[in-house]
């Protein structure tokens, strides 16, 4: 049988090796000499906190002795929650989060203490621990996932938020494990729920899910908004607070059917539920922030009522949506990128001329991929944006001669759709560029072979090499 050490013992050790007295060492890691005593004696059990000054009192690293306190206070012992929770934060702290998924090994065959462990959970995502918090969620997601809880289904919800990146594969599997889960949760989190999945869907151009989930989010969004405005409920408040008002969801929604429709080249349809969020007069609320909504929804259906129209061949209303540009006045990045990848979808597939149009966007070119995501939409969609928005420029450039211009518009989408591990965009760059091959200059061409190259190296390295020799 292997002889598991004790921390007691490594610390009366070392106490004999540089012989110091209970009293010393306890003046060197500020603890009172029957602290010391009771710890080296085994009489009383050892806290993190007087963990961690030992540790440092003997000149070691923090946390060093962190897998012998799981070893001698954790497993096969009687779980103290107290204590536990204190070494989860601390191991969140220090980013040990091998010591993390040993403790919730240890301890989640009890369900007792799943409630302790979400609400570790939970109180480590509100400080960004994000991958600590994550070890938890799964941790209670695996214990209950015969249960059917609600709990469970906001662990399943915290995983996909956490996991949601730059890697699309990933992404589409994240939101297909989550989707399962969106009806076990509560009425009004499945609002936001939906919206999310939704966007990531969008990013991922899945259009069909899009519709999904949106036509899913406008029915659920209906009932609470009708629930909420029922005058038997009047006197008490069945909202519980979502990101945005109720109407919005229903709004949002008829923007993403629009956004479906706009994708299958439906413009008439696609125009129908621009025109449906463009008008919310039927919205109860008259606070200043259900006003500042509307006013964000009609600015919206503004340009995309232009966009359709643009991009169903009604090339005159080109100058109109230059116009609504101009008069926007100061907007965000992302805004002006997704309208510079308007105008060049339609410039590319009207055979438009507009250089000079694209003069009005050279900062947001210059600096087209700065920007700082704060949400599902902006951390998913605007990135994806970006990047086709480099591809139409390339297109563009490279279909008039202007290859050096095209060549570096290319590049940049293929890095971009490289990070975002889109193969299928990705490959769409890699067939534009072998078209123009021959206008390629040697140091163009030597970044592309590069770029191929690395790419090649990762997925060797993600999914391992076949050696084919006999």
């Amino acid at each position: 049988m292997k002889h598991t050490p004790t921390i007691r013992a490594e610390l009366d050790r070392y106490l004999q090796q540089e012989g110091l007295s209970y009293s010393q060492f306890g003046h060197i890691a500020d603890m009172n000499r029957g602290a010391v005593s009771a710890i080296v004696t085994g009489n009383k059990p050892l806290s993190v906190n007087q963990l961690d000054r030992i540790t440092e009192a003997m000149g070691l690293p923090e946390g060093y002795f962190y897998d012998l306190f799981i070893e001698n206070y954790i497993i096969d012992h009687p779980p103290n929650m107290r204590r536990i929770e204190r070494f989860l934060f601390r191991c969140a702290e220090l980013d040990r989060l091998d010591a993390i998924r040993r403790v919730v090994g240890a301890i989640m065959d009890n369900l007792l203490y799943s409630p302790k462990l979400f609400e570790i959970a939970e109180e480590l995502l509100d400080q960004e621990r994000h991958a600590a918090a994550l070890l938890l969620y799964e941790g209670v997601a695996e214990a209950e996932r015969y249960q059917h809880s609600e709990r469970l289904a906001v662990c399943q919800y915290r995983k996909f938020t956490i996991q949601i990146g730059d890697d699309q594969s990933q992404n589409l599997k994240a939101a297909t494990l989550f989707e399962p889960f969106v009806e076990r949760l509560d009425e009004i989190d499945q609002l936001d729920a939906l919206k999310d999945l939704a966007n990531v869907y969008r990013s991922l151009r899945k259009w069909d899910k899009v519709d999904e989930m949106a036509r899913q989010m406008r029915a659920k969004a209906e009932i609470q908004y009708s629930l909420k405005h029922q005058e038997k409920h009047a006197l008490r408040d069945i909202e519980k607070r979502t990101r945005g008002p109720l109407f919005g969801y229903i709004a949002y929604a008829d923007l993403l059917c629009a956004g479906v429709y706009e994708s299958q080249g439906d413009y008439h349809q696609a125009l129908q539920y621009t025109y449906a969020y463009a008008n919310l007069d039927w919205v109860k609320e008259a606070d200043e922030d259900t006003q500042h909504w509307i006013g964000l929804f009609k600015h919206w259906a503004k340009a995309n009522i232009i966009v359709n129209k643009l991009l169903s061949g009604d090339i005159k209303v080109l100058q109109e949506y230059i116009e609504y540009i101009d008069a926007a006045g100061d907007t965000t990045q992302e805004d002006k990128v997704i309208q510079l990848l308007n105008i060049m979808i339609a410039a590319n597939r009207y055979d438009i001329d507009v250089s000079n149009i694209i003069k009005r966007f050279e900062a947001d070119i210059v600096s087209l991929s700065q920007y700082s995501p704060s949400d599902m939409y902006t951390q998913q969609v605007v990135p994806d944006y970006f990047a086709w928005c480099g591809y139409e420029l390339a297109h563009y450039y490279l279909h008039r001669n202007s290859y050096d211009d095209g060549f570096k518009h290319l590049m940049y989408s293929m890095v971009s759709y490289h990070k975002l591990n889109n193969e299928t965009y990705f490959i769409n760059c890699m067939g534009l560029f072998l078209h123009f091959r021959e206008h390629a200059t040697s140091e163009t061409k030597a970044n592309f072979l590069n770029l191929i190259e690395k790419v090649w190296m990762n997925n060797v390295k993600k999914n391992g090499t076949v050696d084919r020799r006999s």
